[in-house]
């Protein structure tokens, strides 16, 4: 996978760059501020975020991260209280995953005019006033996500889309990707349900998944769930009304340990892949770099993948899909 391995060249160069001469004198508090806290994808944000600071200090910068976040990332106002809390601090910079695109223009904007640079990762923000963007290019992973459904399905059947939540960029993103893919593709796809919104707990994914089975599930034909809660809540719908199994054909988002497991057991049948790991790795070097007065890009792409019961035993999906967490979550 050449993509992967310029990943990580990107990376190494990074840490090669980011620290000078002076980095001895230098020390640097980064806070490191997730959607949420409870779902493997921030885990695995959060150990790319330790394996930064690993790095640097043994290289002889001393880095503080302080990972914080909301527990549910339905929480508007208590990420937006979390940036306000880090500014109090007068922290040295933040790298801030936006829970909501329109929401938390105004805290960055703030923090950026009280002297606090901002690295944004993972999900947008209608704003310009960051250092840089380090993320997944969303559409392009939800146009893969299209693509594959619509070659499982040969082109045709009834098809559901399950929303994530009203705001959050990176999942709108894909929604647009796979929906206009449908569209130029697959125009004998019918979209039998595409306005209905998962929620930020895997209960809540769960809830709207049996509501929309209840509804659909005899003439469902394939899925796609915007993200990793959802990709687990719907793939146990279907089990529950015995239509997993590749029975109806079933596409997610992100590698939670349920949907590779769900993979390998046949119930999904492709995961669109992000390296978390790699985003939260990038934020903290990047922001870091930036405090070193180097240049940094405005936007940084971290690499997405499709990944099918096909290629999943392949060495280097194999290292996206159980990256060595503990390692770093010390």
């Amino acid at each position: 996978m050449k993509s992967l391995a310029q990943f990580l060249v990107a990376s190494a160069f990074l840490a090669s760059t980011v620290v000078g001469s002076q980095a001895a004198e230098k020390a640097y508090t980064i806070a490191v501020i997730p959607k949420g806290t409870t779902h493997e994808f921030w885990k695995s944000i959060n150990a790319g975020a330790f394996k930064a600071r690993q790095e640097l200090n043994a290289k002889g910068l001393k880095v503080e991260v302080i990972w914080k976040g909301p527990l549910k990332e339905d929480d508007r106002d208590q990420q937006i209280q979390v940036v306000e809390n880090f500014m109090s601090r007068r922290v040295s910079g933040i790298v801030l995953a936006p829970l909501d695109s329109q929401a938390l223009v105004k805290p960055v904007a703030n923090a950026v005019q009280s002297k606090i640079p901002v690295v944004i990762i993972d999900s947008g923000l209608k704003s310009d006033k960051y250092v840089s963007f380090v993320a997944t290019d969303n559409y392009k992973g939800g146009q893969m996500a299209g693509d594959h459904l619509g070659k499982l399905l040969d082109g045709k059947g009834n098809v559901i889309l399950l929303r994530y939540a009203v705001g959050s960029a990176s999942t709108e993103e894909r929604e647009a990707g796979f929906l206009d893919v449908l569209k130029t593709k697959y125009p004998s796809i019918k979209l039998i349900s595409s306005d209905q919104y998962a929620g930020p707990t895997r209960d809540t994914a769960y809830q709207a998944s049996q509501n929309l089975l209840n509804r659909f599930g005899r003439e469902v034909n394939g899925i796609f769930c915007a993200n990793e809660p959802s990709t687990i809540a719907m793939t146990k719908g279907l089990r529950d009304i015995g239509k997993a199994g590749g029975k109806v054909k079933m596409v997610g988002f992100d590698a939670g340990s349920q949907s590779v497991l769900d993979m390998k057991s046949g119930d999904v049948q492709g995961l669109v892949v992000q390296n978390p790991v790699l985003m939260g790795y990038l934020g903290v070097m990047t922001i870091v770099k930036h405090l070193q007065g180097e240049k940094v890009e405005k936007k940084i792409d971290t690499g997405v993948v499709l990944v099918t019961p096909e290629n999943m035993e392949q060495p280097a999906i194999k290292e996206l899909l159980n990256p060595p967490l503990d390692k770093y979550l010390k």
